[in-house]
């Protein structure tokens, strides 16, 4: 992985965080508006280091296959970077 490994750990620990808390909101029976809010605050933060992830991937990944790659493994990030688009827009 190319993405800043520290920091894309330190969201994931947060996120997974932020779940565990929720989950307890869960059992103790909090206001359904309180569990939404927290549910889409860890949506957001996850969507963030995905998007984080998929640059770097774009910057090294896809960048060194079009400038050195063979025509197959350049077809093949491009392959990649549409199914990961088409899943994003699901």
């Amino acid at each position: 992985m190319q993405a800043d490994h520290d920091k894309t750990l330190r969201l994931l620990k947060t996120a997974r965080g932020q779940i565990d808390g929720i989950m307890r909101m869960v059992e103790q029976d909090r206001y359904c508006i309180d569990i939404s809010t927290q549910l889409m605050a860890t949506e957001s933060l996850l969507a963030r280091v995905n998007a984080d992830v998929l640059k770097a991937h774009i910057e090294h990944c896809v960048r060194t296959a079009a400038e050195s790659g063979t025509p197959e493994e350049k077809e093949e990030k491009l392959e990649e970077i549409a199914r990961i688009i088409d899943k994003l827009n699901r």
